[in-house]
């Protein structure tokens, strides 16, 4: 599926090469105001306007309206890459079977540390509920932000096409695939 934009939050690709200790901290100073040193300057990501504030993602740097303009619409503040997609996603395309947490943090695109961190953070936000087994489902909250989320990303509402997960398992594409027919009555 064509991406119609390249204007959201990404996580840097080589994260895998950071310990866990420095990964946790660096997910979540995210979003942190940071202050330039006496007699220097941030630059902007977006802009690359000098600046003596930012808030920070990752080693990038962005003013306050550049971070806004990233956040995606229903997020709530919550700063939304693909990663978000593909377990919010997950959660919609298995809304029959509610997948297990440790299916979904196997199969949103990024390391399993930071897939962890990210599903307890989706979950404390309200996006996502996890029952006494385990078991994720998506609530009305995290479906909006999944379609937020599409709509920066792929400039439409959702599809399971959009997932990582239906490109890279193809028990998966067709499972989601013959759950969009007609149901039979038989």
């Amino acid at each position: 599926m064509e991406k119609a934009s390249d204007f959201y939050f990404k996580y840097p690709p080589n994260l895998q090469e950071l310990d866990l200790a420095t990964m946790v901290s660096m997910y979540r100073d995210r979003g942190e105001p940071r202050h330039a040193a006496p007699g220097k300057y941030l630059a902007c990501a977006v802009t690359h306007k000098l600046l003596k504030n930012a808030k920070w993602w990752f080693g990038l740097y962005y003013s306050q309206a550049a971070w806004d303009s990233l956040l995606t619409k229903h997020s709530e503040g919550y700063p939304l890459t693909e990663a978000e997609l593909n377990l919010l996603g997950i959660l919609v395309a298995t809304e029959d079977e509610p997948p297990h947490r440790e299916f979904v943090e196997k199969n949103i695109g990024v390391t399993p540390k930071l897939a962890y961190l990210i599903v307890n953070d989706i979950r404390q936000f309200g996006f996502v509920h996890e029952n006494e087994h385990g078991y994720l489902s998506i609530t009305q909250h995290g479906e909006k932000a999944l379609q937020g989320v599409c709509r920066r990303i792929y400039g439409k509402r959702f599809t399971p096409e959009m997932l990582e997960l239906f490109h890279t398992d193809p028990s998966f594409a067709r499972k989601t695939a013959s759950g969009d027919d007609q149901p039979t009555l038989f």
